[in-house]
């Protein structure tokens, strides 16, 4: 067959075309019918505008506590370092470390063989001057007799009496340094002067220890009950002293770094006496229990400072609450699913949980997640927590994509079987 002249080629490119185009319309024009009103579209509202998905929350009537929210420090109820009070080579200790010890509980010991020594001196040293006494007395009672008779002056008897002051005085002396002597032998035991967990140790036995060794020998830290040091802004000041004044007692509760878990509940003790210039606030301290010992000296934790309780206050999300030129608002879902904008007033917050004082009622429904595509009067359709709509009757909901078929007498009910009656007839009538 002979190729088409030069002449004909280009009525033929112009019929391509033609068909083309004519192919097009008829797919995109005739066969593709569009959908007519969704009725039995949930996300299509009865004006024909597409409804905008939406999920809602409902607005509670609820006691709300207040809290003031810190960063807090961990600190020991009392922290003593314990260190000899004598001098002498360490024998042994009596405890390992990071034993939970009672007050009066024996941990270390020094020699006590020099300190014994120089307390056997002393009681003999007292013991002499005691019979001196003795002799003394007995003499100054015969020097007043012999006086009594004439027979000694006025002036050998006051001589007589400042003799036996002079060995009372004496004696007492004695009577001193015995007792220090004593104190000294006690010292070599050193012991528990609080109770609370030890430390790590600082020295090893056999080591010379001196009273003033400024390391010690271990450090005791009071971890039942413990503390905790926060600070708060002085315009939170008043909220904190006018309950706190009445009597009233002001829960605390310490939770770790990522506010996931409640490490203690306390109570808040007491306010310190001035506030920092520097930085404008003034520091407070609480008190724990801290049975479980979940609480570590020097550890941060966040503190919440429970400073009131507001009765039947309307809390929603504080992710529900748009801030706007007009002021604070929600949106609202009413009776016919429609989004209103209600002005509020809002009230204190607590964490994630925002309280209205004005301008929203319990009950009603406020918008959390699509807000962003909402306007005052858009039609809007419920979904779940998922994302995803409420389910619905089947053939009652219908995909816009691949020409929509559905239609005819189908499209008078917004669900059900006669819908899909509807389009099964329908689709019989094409296929004639």
């Amino acid at each position: 067959m002979a190729p088409p002249s030069p002449a004909k080629r280009p009525w033929i490119l112009y019929s391509v075309v033609l068909l083309l185009f004519g192919g097009a319309v008829w797919y995109f024009g005739i066969r593709s019918e569009p959908p007519k009103s969704g009725a039995g579209n949930p996300f299509r509202s009865r004006s024909g505008k597409q409804a905008t998905p939406v999920r809602a929350v409902t607005a509670d009537k609820t006691a709300l506590p207040v809290h003031l929210r810190a960063i807090g420090t961990v600190t020991a109820h009392n922290t003593v370092t314990v260190r000899s009070r004598v001098e002498g080579p360490l024998l042994r200790f009596m405890f390992t470390e990071g034993q939970m010890v009672k007050q009066g509980d024996l941990l270390a010991e020094v020699d006590p063989l020099p300190y014994q020594i120089r307390l056997t001196q002393s009681e003999a040293r007292e013991r002499q001057n005691t019979a001196q006494l003795q002799t003394v007395r007995a003499d100054l009672e015969r020097f007043r007799m012999l006086h009594a008779q004439t027979l000694l002056t006025q002036q050998q008897l006051e001589a007589q009496q400042s003799l036996v002051a002079e060995r009372e005085a004496v004696l007492a002396a004695d009577r001193s340094q015995v007792d220090d002597a004593r104190r000294q032998l006690a010292y070599t035991r050193i012991e528990a002067p609080i109770a609370g967990r030890l430390g790590l140790r600082q020295l090893d036995p056999g080591n010379l220890i001196r009273p003033g060794d400024a390391g010690g020998l271990v450090v005791i830290t009071q971890t039942q009950p413990i503390s905790v040091v926060f600070t708060v802004p002085e315009v939170d000041l008043q909220k904190v002293l006018e309950p706190l004044r009445a009597g009233q007692a002001l829960p605390v509760e310490a939770w770790d770094r990522g506010e996931s878990t409640r490490l203690a509940a306390g109570e808040l003790r007491t306010v310190d006496n001035q506030i920092d210039l520097a930085t404008g606030t003034i520091r407070l301290k609480a008190e724990f229990p801290n049975e479980n010992e979940r609480l570590f000296p020097n550890q941060f934790v966040n503190v919440r400072l429970r400073v009131r309780v507001i009765n039947d206050a309307v809390v929603i999300p504080t992710a529900c609450v748009q801030y706007g030129s007009r002021g604070t608002y929600v949106y609202v879902v009413n009776a016919e699913n429609q989004a209103k904008v209600r002005d509020v007033v809002l009230g204190p917050v607590d964490g994630e949980r925002q309280s209205v004082a004005s301008g929203l009622a319990a009950g009603e429904q406020v918008v959390l997640e699509g807000i962003d595509r909402l306007r005052d009067g858009r039609a809007v359709t419920m979904v779940g927590a998922d994302g995803t709509a409420p389910p619905a009757v089947p053939g009652a909901m219908r995909s816009d994509k691949g020409g929509g078929k559905s239609g005819g007498k189908g499209e008078k009910s917004e669900s059900g079987p006669k819908g899909e009656k509807g389009d099964k007839s329908r689709g019989k009538k094409k296929e004639q």
